[in-house]
């Protein structure tokens, strides 16, 4: 019996009990009708992505939820390069960016320049090229306030801080190195000295100063941090000969699906935010389950909202998201795809009191043919704590899903 997969990712999902939401989580309080009937037939559980208690990135996580370990993971950098189809060759660091505000001082006003969407190009392009000594810098604008950049040139090393403070009112943080070696020296140094260009480019640049004319934070500066060299892991959809497609808004995510030999399907009405076209969506995954094994479709504005301590706000995304996974399987029926396995999962927890990412473990959900049904009528969680999947890691997930796709390797005769 051939089935498919369709792996459903809301980011930062997880939350904890909200004031303003009655003691609620977004997830609790929020009308989701859909994801209620999936949880009540099918089974359900809780999933620490790498153990309990422990944070991971959207990077990891999803590097996690892909098939790889922690010894895999190749910092941010690499990821966000490969999301932006920016070839990597060897000796090349890449770093993840921040578009950010900062004052004279180099104190960070906002870390995501009053979350910049509209000419980001422009800012890139007015950076890409630099050359300082002798390495040239290489960047490239990303998702709403995000870029990446990339150093390329000799004697370079990954071995050193980020310059992200991660909070307003602190200075930008000096680089260093994280060991004794003469490139990890230099390359820290060279990354200082790229940001306090990169400062003096942009906070003259035409779109700032309209930006300030408009009352808007100006992007004036930018902020690095997960530097990595090119990646060597193997594609997992050639160690277990599968077809794969991720459809996806944001790098990060995209870059995990392409190190992973995923198809990936990106389209400018995907935003990465809460005005994403959930219907174009949709039906990307639905088509694309129609050539490929495993299907992940994944939701970006949930984690935002959670960044923003916006507990309504991200019932608002979540009730979107609710929708989506409506049209989602109206699809299926439609297209008479009779045998795929719904699954639900998050990459972590995005608190909206703590406005960063927690430990602590998100839903899942598995559902469809042949799927053991447990007690739990309600996705959320609290009550998929309950389930029949209990509490497990984000690697036994795929490895649940994969069993169903007769993918796995017997153990013992």
């Amino acid at each position: 019996m051939e089935r498919k997969v369709l792996l459903a990712i809301a980011d930062g999902l997880g939350d904890r009990p909200c004031e303003v939401l009655g003691n609620k989580t977004p997830l609790e309080y929020a009308k989701t009708e859909t994801l209620d009937m999936l949880a009540k037939n099918g089974t359900t559980g809780i999933m620490d992505l790498y153990k309990a208690g422990v944070p991971v990135g959207t990077d990891l996580g999803h590097l996690i939820l892909f098939g790889y370990g922690i010894e895999d993971y190749p910092g941010r950098g690499p990821i966000e390069a490969f999301g932006k189809g920016m070839e990597l060759i060897e000796g090349d660091v890449a770093f993840r960016c921040n578009f950010a505000t900062v004052d004279d001082e180099m104190h960070i006003v906002d870390r995501r320049a009053g979350r910049i969407r509209e000419g980001t190009k422009e800012l890139a392009d007015a950076l890409n090229g630099m050359v300082i000594d002798g390495i040239t810098v290489l960047f490239k604008e990303a998702t709403e306030h995000r870029a990446v950049m990339v150093l390329r040139g000799e004697n370079l090393s990954s071995a050193i801080s980020d310059t992200d403070p991660k909070k307003e009112g602190l200075r930008i943080k000096t680089s260093t190195a994280k060991d004794d070696s003469k490139e990890a020296a230099f390359t820290a140094d060279l990354l200082n000295k790229v940001i306090v260009k990169a400062h003096e480019i942009l906070k003259n640049h035409p779109l700032n100063i309209k930006r300030i004319e408009k009352g808007k934070f100006s992007a004036n500066c930018i902020v690095t941090r997960g530097a990595g060299k090119m990646p060597k892991i193997k594609k997992i959809t050639e160690k277990l000969k599968f077809k794969a497609c991720c459809v996806a808004a944001e790098d990060t995510v995209l870059g995990v699906a392409n190190l992973a030999g995923f198809e990936t399907i990106h389209k400018s009405s995907f935003t990465g935010n809460i005005d994403t076209n959930i219907e174009e969506k949709a039906k990307a995954a639905v088509e694309a389950l129609k050539t490929n094994d495993l299907v992940v479709l994944h939701y970006k504005a949930t984690d935002l909202m959670g960044h923003d301590n916006n507990p309504q706000g991200k019932v608002e995304a979540i009730e979107k998201y609710d929708k989506m996974l409506k049209i989602v399987l109206d699809l299926i029926k439609e297209e008479q795809l009779d045998n795929v396995i719904i699954a639900l999962a998050a990459d972590h927890s995005t608190p909206c009191e703590r406005k960063e990412h927690s430990g602590d473990p998100v839903p899942v959900l598995i559902n469809g043919k042949g799927i053991r049904k447990d007690c739990v009528e309600k996705y959320d969680e609290i009550s998929c704590s309950q389930g029949g999947l209990n509490r497990i890691k984000g690697s036994d997930l795929i490895s649940i899903l994969l069993d169903y796709l007769e993918l796995t390797v017997k153990q013992g005769n």
